[in-house]
């Protein structure tokens, strides 16, 4: 039988085994968690590489088989916000250039690339690179995307989208930004959509009921995920009809008041909102089923995968119409899109799907079966297949027909 590629998964900014919504722990995290373990299960072997933030970090951990988290030294030995990881980019490429040997390594985010392209260089191997986010001048609207928090931002992005030899996106969106704002060629941008876990996230089962009526916002508490619009699109729905806004996760590294700004607004508002804080996986899958709608008010999304674990647990959707947002969420088939951020307009979306049973159990039982199309299994294999096109081998079919891990 071929032999599974060694894979390096490099995320130096923030550990994909840390939990989603604290510090700078999101959807990429998620990401790149699931996908290694479904290459792990499929036969290949893979090292996740982050930068140590806690004395408590070990050196390494098995995630599942098949899966290793190293943490590498650079920097101090602490949580820092997300900008200062440059400082560390160069002591992390020396920690990197220790370990191997691998097939082909895999960035997720700038930092990461830059660390890691020099080492792919230097070794003859490819270098594959995901952004996850990519930066906007300061002169452009934030709704076009993240802000260059670190000086090196946007020529570093650039760089790795024309020297890496393939770009994976997450969306259809997100490749367009990589071909028109970064200069990607587009034969080698590849688009790898996400999967879901449709057994944890899952509707209420029968015989279960949620205990009242809930909206959830979950993610990252910073500006650029809007939950302050969330906050007066509830606020603007009818007493009699108004549930209860919950809103889970963290505040990102860089805005850590900010979840007391939210709660002023919220009293500003005459609204009564729950922050929960961050959630394990099997806390947010529980609050997601049984919720009545998840709200994603965000600015910018490179895909948005909060909509479809909401989607797998048979809730529908509210969101923005900004990047990927676009195709997580179904315009009248699984959710609402709307491309109007005024508060009156989510207010009214919200009032019309509370209040029209049979809209929302339409809608939720399409996002179910839509979600149900995408299990990680499937984005995993759809990555594999870029590797093995790279190193010139094929091992991913190999595997697949020997029936994966033994």
């Amino acid at each position: 039988m071929t032999s599974p590629l060694r894979i390096a998964l490099v995320s130096l900014h923030t550990s994909p085994g840390a939990e989603p919504g604290s510090g700078d722990v999101g959807g990429m995290n998620v990401v790149v968690r699931n996908q290694a373990e479904a290459l792990g299960a499929a036969g290949h072997e893979v090292e996740i590489l982050t930068r140590r933030s806690s004395p408590d970090e070990p050196e390494a951990v098995e995630l599942a088989p098949g899966v290793v988290l190293r943490f590498l030294t650079a920097g101090p030995v602490e949580a820092v916000p997300k900008g200062r990881h440059e400082e560390f980019v160069d002591e992390f490429r020396e920690r990197l250039a220790e370990l191997g040997p691998w097939d082909a390594i895999h960035s997720h985010h700038w930092f990461s690339g830059v660390a890691a392209l020099p080492i792919a260089r230097q070794r003859g191997i490819p270098h594959v690179q995901s952004f996850h986010s990519i930066a906007a001048a300061d002169s452009t609207p934030l709704s076009h995307g993240e802000r260059a928090e670190s000086p090196g931002r946007l020529a570093g992005e650039a760089m790795l989208a024309r020297e890496s030899d393939a770009v994976v996106a997450i969306s259809h969106a997100e490749a367009e930004t990589v071909t028109s704002r970064l200069g990607g060629d587009p034969a080698r941008v590849a688009i790898v959509l996400p999967g879901v876990d449709a057994e944890l996230f899952r509707p209420l089962a029968a015989g279960e009921t949620a205990s009242h009526p809930t909206v959830v916002v979950a993610g990252r508490l910073e500006p650029l995920k809007g939950p302050d619009l969330a906050i007066e699109a509830v606020a603007a729905v009818p007493a009699e009809l108004r549930p209860e806004l919950v809103i889970a996760g963290g505040a990102s590294t860089e805005f850590a008041g900010y979840e007391r700004d939210l709660a002023a607004l919220a009293d500003q508002s005459g609204l009564d909102v729950r922050f929960l804080g961050p959630q394990t996986r099997p806390g947010l899958a529980s609050l997601l089923r049984e919720a009545r709608l998840v709200l994603v008010p965000s600015h910018s999304e490179t895909y948005g995968l909060i909509a479809l674990e909401a989607a797998a647990s048979g809730v529908p959707v509210v969101a923005a119409s900004s990047g990927g947002l676009r195709e997580s969420v179904v315009d009248g088939v699984t959710g609402v899109v709307l491309d109007s951020r005024d508060p009156a307009v989510w207010g009214e979306t919200v009032t019309r799907l509370l209040g029209d049973g049979e809209l929302w159990g339409r809608l939720a039982r399409a996002s179910r079966e839509r979600a149900l199309e995408h299990p990680w299994s499937l984005s995993a294999a759809e990555l594999s297949d870029v590797y093995c096109r790279l190193v010139g081998s094929d091992p991913c079919r190999a595997l697949a027909a020997a029936g994966g891990r033994r």
